[in-house]
């Protein structure tokens, strides 16, 4: 089968039938040896009733006592070898299911890693998992179609030329009824493909609305939305439970039908075959032998229609990968050079503008407002947004990213140990992602917010490459910055503790804290982090704070917050309303000309404690940091 790190090969996406073709052209040889395996098995069930029909016939006349136990003889050695037949036949054909099971696997994997940031613009996240839990077995099971499939249509042929040599009459029936069979089966299998792809695609929008529904429960669960979320979902998953139903109606037929099809076929030829026996014009042997031929035949034919259901269902579940495999990521032009030293960055659509080397906080009355002038200015979004003067659209995207590095508040923590999630460099040749370490690629789709797409201490010289591992104690200095001290000390083994996927053993800070660690271990040139202290109590944030300023000094960080904490520490502020800038300075200036960033920032601070920060503004800080972080963690909590 394939190998778990192998090259899985480019895909033929034209098509949901070139995409199975080609699954059977990456294994012709095992395919080849399932087909000659599976005919050779189903033909020699067809000669065991002429072996039958010769015993009879031959052996059961006085004194052949001889000619009998030959025959039995032969019947016993034919039987045994096609029972070895039989296995070696199942158990080349679960490799054969097995490798297309895998290597549909890896190539949407790789689809996904050379997607990137794209993903989740491009396919939904209920998409991606319908293909990988069910489109993938799926397609696997279709690919029974070259070994039993074509057994059946050797097998077939092979009955059909032993009742040849038997009557012509009864050989004309059995050519003639598979296509009959063919006529009545091949409209439902038509109603079967529409039926499941619309199955799927209502499986698909489902899938995703829970996982939607999973993330935002705490959420909806303060909004008081939990019920209105619920029947929703009580309402979508109740139609795809009656297109369930109808696809099931169509396979209950077509199953139906592939078994009483051939035994009705069946019996129409054995009433022919006895009529010509009581005739006199096949012998009672030869009675015995068309018996045995046509029970042999429900066989190929009931393969026959198993395999054009199977085959129906690996089209519509091949579609939709294919569809995914198409997808392009976001378009690299890469006709300029990015600029040799730190350079401005400018967003004209908001009107930021970020100085290299300073510490720059966007403040959005609306928290999306600063996140999308991050993914503008980190090339995440198409915009005019510019680098040095230079459209960041006309730069190469694989400088981009190794320069410029956005942490988002939501990145991904892969499984592994705390030691290898922090270090970035553990990238494996060709970019592909290192599921086992926590860590995407570093070429120029990774994943945004992944934490090793910009230089520093540790970055790649070409994309994709191995670099030189960080020091133990570089990363202890990004641990020390990002205040994850604690979590060092508190995990049994420190660094080289196992980390579940997610940082599901972390709570909601200490995953945090991760996340920002991870970003200042790569180093970068400019840092973009998204709410990167949101679920920090007072205390932590304030440290992180100081020390995130005190590491990052002299380098770009630009960070999307409303905490004052935070924004007591920058150099430059941006107060932006609907998506644009109002107001810019430090955040002292802002407190003292413009009212809508004063309410922002000292929100729940109660009229008491507003009347105290105007006689004392550290004390205005401290009162705004503590409705911050109450407010912060009612959030979380929900």
């Amino acid at each position: 089968m394939i190998d778990a790190y192998g090259d899985p090969g480019t895909p033929d996406a034209r098509s949901g039938r070139h995409y199975l073709w080609w699954l059977v052209r990456r294994q012709a040889g095992r395919t080849a040896v399932g087909a000659l395996l599976s005919s050779v098995w189903m033909a020699l069930l067809a000669v065991l009733p002429y072996l039958m029909s010769r015993a009879i016939d031959d052996g059961l006349a006085p004194g052949a006592v001889a000619t009998l136990a030959g025959w039995a003889g032969a019947l016993l050695a034919v039987g045994a070898f096609n029972a070895w037949l039989g296995i070696m036949r199942h158990r080349t054909m679960t490799r054969v299911r097995m490798d297309a099971n895998f290597r549909t696997v890896k190539v949407v994997v790789d689809q996904a890693v050379r997607l990137g940031a794209a993903l989740r613009r491009r396919a939904g996240a209920g998409e991606i998992v319908t293909i990988g839990v069910g489109d993938v077995v799926t397609i696997g099971s279709s690919l029974t179609a070259v070994g039993p499939g074509v057994g059946a249509v050797v097998g077939y042929a092979v009955v059909a030329g032993l009742l040849l040599s038997v009557s012509v009459q009864l050989a004309a029936v059995v050519l003639l009824g598979l296509p009959l069979i063919g006529v009545l089966v091949g409209p439902l299998l038509g109603r079967l493909q529409g039926a499941e792809t619309e199955y799927r695609e209502r499986q698909s929008v489902l899938t995703a609305r829970i996982g939607d529904i999973a993330g935002g429960l705490r959420v909806l669960n303060g909004l008081g939305g939990k019920g209105l979320a619920g029947d929703a979902f009580r309402r979508d998953s109740g139609r795809l439970r009656e297109q369930g139903y109808r696809v099931g109606a169509v396979t209950s037929w077509v199953q139906s039908l592939g078994v009483g099809l051939p035994t009705l076929f069946a019996a129409v030829v054995t009433w022919l075959a006895a009529r010509q026996a009581v005739q006199g014009r096949i012998s009672v042997g030869e009675l015995v032998s068309v018996y045995g031929y046509v029970a042999v035949l429900v066989g190929p034919v009931a393969f026959m229609i198993e395999m054009g259901q199977l085959v129906s269902r690996g089209l519509v579940a091949a579609r939709r990968v294919t569809a995914f495999l198409r997808l392009e990521p976001a378009a690299d032009d890469g006709r300029r050079e990015a600029p040799v030293e730190p350079a401005a960055l400018d967003d004209p659509e908001s009107g930021v503008r970020v100085l290299p080397g300073r510490l720059t906080v966007l403040a959005g009355a609306r928290p999306a407002d600063a996140a999308a002038v991050v993914d503008r200015l980190g090339r995440y979004t198409p915009s005019d947004a510019t680098w040095g003067g230079i459209r960041l659209d006309e730069l190469p995207l694989a400088q981009i990213r190794k320069r410029i590095l956005v942490a988002d508040a939501e990145a991904d923590l892969f499984a592994g140990t705390l030691r290898e999630i922090l270090d970035t460099s553990q990238t494996p040749p060709g970019g592909a992602a290192n599921r086992t370490t926590g860590h995407p690629p570093t070429d120029s789709h990774h994943p945004r917010g992944a934490g090793n797409c910009a230089p520093g201490h540790n970055t790649p010289a070409a994309a994709g490459q191995p670099v030189e591992a960080p020091s133990e104690a570089h990363l202890v200095r990004a641990v020390h910055t990002a205040v994850a001290d604690d979590i060092v000390r508190a995990l049994p083994a420190g660094l080289a503790s196992p980390i579940d996927a997610q940082g599901r053993n972390l709570s909601g800070g200490q995953r945090q804290r991760v996340r920002l660690a991870r970003a200042l271990a790569a180093g970068p040139e400019v840092l973009f982090a998204v709410e990167p202290t949101s679920a920090l109590d007072a205390h932590t944030e304030a440290t992180v704070a100081d020390r995130l300023r005190q590491a990052r000094a002299g380098r770009t960080t630009v960070l999307a917050a409303t905490s004052p904490l935070l924004l007591d520490r920058a150099d430059v502020v941006h107060y932006l309303v609907d998506g644009k800038v109002t107001a810019t300075g430090s955040h002292r200036e802002l407190l003292d000309t413009a009212p809508g960033y004063r309410a922002l920032v000292s929100r729940d601070a109660g009229p008491a404690a507003q009347a105290d920060a105007d006689a004392d503004p550290d004390a205005d800080m401290a009162a705004a940091a503590d409705a911050g972080a109450a407010a912060d963690a009612e959030e979380v909590t929900g």
